[in-house]
């Protein structure tokens, strides 16, 4: 019991980090597209405005960028206190991408950002756009190598289990570089980011608007995010659906738990719409249904049928008992390591081995499994049914509501019409919360959905984590909390500051002879020019 009280304590510890460590990474890939966007306008324009709009996102894009680093750190101290056995196991290859995104991307990110602030007056217009763009692939970079990393636990290729070291071996790193999850992973993901930094952009700025400051580039820094954000919102849907096929070629169970298909559909699959999963009789009450669309959206094709839960545990039984021949053969081999015939046995079952070791929860020896625990430990290949089908729901929801947004802010912005409609400054302004609910859930649908595998079909995940003991889990989960809801106050107190403060419009404020301030001149405090009149004496 003791062991499952680790395991749980460390899955949540490593959730919580990383589901708010998740709140900085989508803004940060967001706002450095959008801050070479607007600098490409200014060096292509020469218009001050636009060098205005740069700098005052700028500064909010650091603020996210150091909480996005100090929170992203910790994660990866915790493959080796909290799940050392999934390092010892596949370090091999997981430790490869993560290294490469911290010499590549982090470096390169961390370097070029430190340009951006203090690069203004040191570089030419097109070297410090230069610097930008490089801001915003080092930001694109990380997160390509993370998502590699991620993709190789959800379809692990390119790689097989040594029995001689009893660990898994990278074969082909190109086929880990090119995996077909992590190139889908990847674009769905950087678009939803795209997605947020937009929101937050156009939030921002109907703020402005509703409040009357900073008319003019509110209203320009709501035209870039209309039209970005509207094309995001599109690649996400279509991203999305390109993710959701590849989830299907490669993990069929998290497919069945996410749309609640009991039993196999015939071909082509309905999509249900709607509906209430019961758990206990394993169906769907209630159910809204539009025919075919799940077999065309998940198979690309009208004849493939979408297997159900109760088949696909049937098949994780079968895939169990291979797994044992496996297992025995592995300890046939180390009483004899010249024993060919075990050498090809475990060759032969090794993509079945994990499913054995899914018996470890209920048995010390897998070869003394009853067939009451076989049919546990198969059921266990089933995710949470509930969580998934509602999170995904809710996801889809909101990339809809996305599209109509940024269509309808695209449409006003085209017809300079910003300014007018306060129904659709309020919805912009109340809807900043949005994608990061989006991007939340969908983690929860990608990693939450995985279960019972830390790494798909081959290492169950309570067998990744570390023994130790329960009381310094406690000790350094309650620490995590503490810290960072310490960090999240501090970071929305910079934000709210530096938003409340407003950028520096230097291209409108006069000087005291009346004349325009020369681009490159920075007035930061209006107040400070024209001070209140007091009354005489």
């Amino acid at each position: 019991m003791s062991g499952v009280d680790v395991v749980e304590l460390s899955r949540l510890q490593f959730a919580l980090t990383a589901l708010y460590h998740f709140l900085f990474v989508p803004l940060t890939l967001g706002l450095s597209v959008l801050l070479a966007i607007m600098e490409s306008v200014y060096v292509m324009t020469g218009r001050q405005i636009w060098r205005d709009m740069t700098m005052f996102w700028g500064v909010l894009f650091g603020i996210n960028f150091a909480m996005g680093v100090a929170t992203g750190i910790t994660m990866e101290f915790q493959f080796g206190t909290n799940w050392s056995y999934y390092s010892q196991y596949v370090g091999d290859i997981f430790g490869a991408p993560l290294a490469i995104e911290g010499l590549m991307a982090f470096f390169l990110e961390a370097t070029f950002i430190g340009l951006f602030f203090f690069g203004w007056d040191r570089l030419s217009k097109p070297g410090h756009l230069a610097v930008t763009w490089c801001v915003a692939l080092g930001s694109n970079f990380s997160a390509l190598w993370i998502l590699i990393a991620n993709a190789w636990m959800q379809h692990p290729v390119g790689s097989r289990f040594n029995p001689d070291t009893m660990r898994m071996e990278v074969t082909d790193f190109s086929a880990v570089l090119f995996n077909t999850v992590a190139q889908s992973k990847f674009v769905h993901t950087v678009s939803a980011g795209y997605v947020t930094g937009s929101m937050f952009v156009l939030s921002i700025g109907a703020l402005y608007l509703l409040r009357g400051r900073h008319v003019e580039l509110a209203k320009r820094s709501m035209t870039v995010a209309a039209s970005f954000g509207l094309a995001s919102a599109l690649s996400v849907v279509v991203l999305g659906d390109e993710s959701g096929y590849t989830t299907t070629q490669n993990q069929k169970a998290k497919i069945a738990a996410m749309e609640a298909v009991w039993h196999t559909e015939p071909a082509p699959a309905p999509l249900t719409v709607f509906g209430i999963p019961d758990t206990v009789h394993h169906e769907t009450h209630d159910r809204i249904d539009v025919p075919w669309l799940l077999g065309l959206l998940a198979t690309r094709s009208i004849s493939t049928k979408i297997p159900g839960i109760i088949n696909l545990v049937d098949e994780a039984k079968t895939r169990i008992h291979r797994g044992l021949e496996g297992y025995a053969a592995i300890a046939r081999l180390r009483g004899n390591p010249q024993d060919g015939d075990a050498r090809k046995m475990i060759a032969d079952r090794q993509g079945d081995l994990g499913y054995a070791l899914l018996l470890r929860r209920y048995v010390d020896d897998p070869m003394q499994a009853t067939d009451r625990q076989i049919e546990q430990a198969a059921w266990d290949t089933v995710p949470d049914v509930d969580v998934l089908f509602w999170c995904f729901r809710l996801m889809v929801l909101l990339g809809f509501y996305f599209i109509a947004l940024f269509a309808y802010a695209f449409y006003v912005a085209s017809r300079r019409r910003l300014g007018r409609g306060r129904i659709f400054l309020y919805a912009a302004l109340w809807s900043l919360p949005l994608p990061w609910i989006a991007a939340e859930v969908g983690w929860i649908v990608a990693e939450y959905g995985r279960q019972p595998w830390i790494i798909e079909g081959l290492l169950p995940t309570f067998l990744a984590a570390s023994p130790v003991p329960v009381a310094n889990v406690w000790i350094s989960l309650i620490g995590f909390v503490v810290f960072y809801t310490a960090l999240l106050v501090v970071d929305l107190y910079l934000l709210i500051k530096y938003v409340r403060i407003g950028p520096t419009e230097s291209w409108e404020i006069p000087d005291f002879a009346g004349r325009k301030v020369p681009p490159g001149g920075v007035i930061v405090d209006r107040a400070r020019l024209y001070p209140t009149p007091t009354p005489a004496g």
